[in-house]
């Protein structure tokens, strides 16, 4: 049976911590930040996970075994 190619959009978009949860970035800090307040942009710099729920289907196209 063949390999089953990595999602490289996947792989671009999340990162695997140390205990096996996906990280992610927040939606909305790209452009038009002029109208969006100091605190709010702030906020939307950290860091976000994924739900328990789609963990392992992003993990699954990503290639990284649970």
């Amino acid at each position: 049976m063949p390999k089953m190619k990595t999602r490289k959009a996947a792989v671009a978009r999340f990162k695997r911590t140390g205990t096996g949860k996906l990280k992610r970035t927040r939606p909305g800090r790209r452009h038009i930040l002029t109208k969006k307040s100091a605190n709010r942009k702030r906020k939307l710099t950290r860091a976000a996970f994924i739900d328990s729920g789609q963990t392992k289907m992003y993990a699954r196209l990503m290639g990284v075994k649970r």
